[in-house]
C-alpha cells in the first residue's frame, strides 16, 4: 500500500501516523499542505492530528482551504481510502467529505488520556482488523472532540452502519456517543481517538495495530 501523510503547519502527529503506517507495511511519502497534486499511485491519504494553523477560526478550516485539500477530495472522489485522526478529523468534515462537525467539548477542558471504544462495525478496511463489539484503547488528545450533527445525519450514519466506534465512558459529549464513522463508500474514516499511539506496547499499547494491518491486507488481496 502506497500512503501519503499530509503535514500542515502545526501537524504534530504526522511522524506518528507515518511510524505506524510503515510498521504496518506500507510506503509512506510526507506531502507538505501547500503542494497541488498527490501521486496518482497513491491508494490511502492518511490526515494527521495536531494543531493545524494554530486552530485559529475554527479546527480544521483553514487546513481545509489548502491546495493539498482539493488533492484529497479529488483522491477521495475517485475512489480512493482516506483516514483523518483527531485534527484530520475536522478537516474531513471541514472538507465535506464527511457529514457533521466536531464542536468545543462538553466540559470545555481538553481532554489528553486513553480510553475504551466500542466497534461497532468491521465492514470497512479500517475495522476488518476487528469483531463488532470488540472493546479497544486509543488515546485522546483534544478540546474540541464534541462530534455533532442534525437527526437526518445520524439516522442516515446509524441506519447506513457507518458509525465505527463508540466511546463506552463519551468523554466530550459527541452526539451518540460517536468517536469515528465512515463515508457513504465507506473509504473514508474520521476518529477522532488516535490508533497510530496504539501501535508500540513500549507506549501502552497495540489495539490500533489492527486498523492499519486491516488496510494493510485490503491492498494486499487486491
Amino acid at each position: 500500500m502506497r500512503a501519503a501523510v499530509i503535514v500542515f503547519p502545526g501537524s504534530n502527529c504526522d511522524r506518528d501516523m507515518a511510524v505506524a503506517l510503515k510498521a504496518a507495511g506500507a510506503d509512506v511519502t510526507m506531502v507538505w499542505h501547500k503542494d497541488a497534486a498527490l501521486s496518482d499511485n497513491v491508494d490511502l491519504v492518511a490526515v494527521p492530528g495536531g494543531f493545524s494553523f494554530g486552530d485559529y477560526l475554527r479546527c480544521g478550516a483553514i487546513a481545509a482551504q489548502s491546495p493539498i485539500c482539493k488533492a484529497l477530495v479529488a483522491h477521495v472522489e475517485r475512489g480512493g481510502y482516506a483516514l483523518g485522526v483527531c485534527n484530520g478529523f475536522q478537516v474531513l468534515t471541514e472538507t465535506g467529505l464527511l457529514p457533521g462537525a466536531l464542536m468545543r467539548n462538553a466540559g470545555l477542558k481538553f481532554i489528553c488520556k486513553t480510553v475504551d471504544l466500542k466497534v461497532e462495525t468491521s465492514v470497512s478496511a479500517f475495522t476488518e482488523g476487528y469483531n463488532a463489539g470488540d472493546i479497544v484503547g486509543f488515546p485522546v488528545a483534544h478540546h474540541d472532540g464534541n462530534y455533532t450533527a442534525d437527526a437526518e445525519t445520524l439516522a442516515t450514519l446509524e441506519g447506513e452502519d457507518r458509525i465505527a466506534f463508540r466511546y463506552t465512558d463519551n468523554p466530550n459529549g459527541s452526539l451518540a456517543d460517536i468517536a469515528g464513522l465512515l463515508s457513504e463508500n465507506r473509504r473514508v474514516l474520521g476518529l477522532m481517538p488516535h490508533p497510530e499511539r496504539a501501535v508500540d506496547a513500549g507506549h501502552g499499547g497495540t489495539d490500533g495495530q489492527a486498523l492499519f494491518r486491516g488496510l494493510l491486507g485490503q491492498f494486499a488481496q487486491a
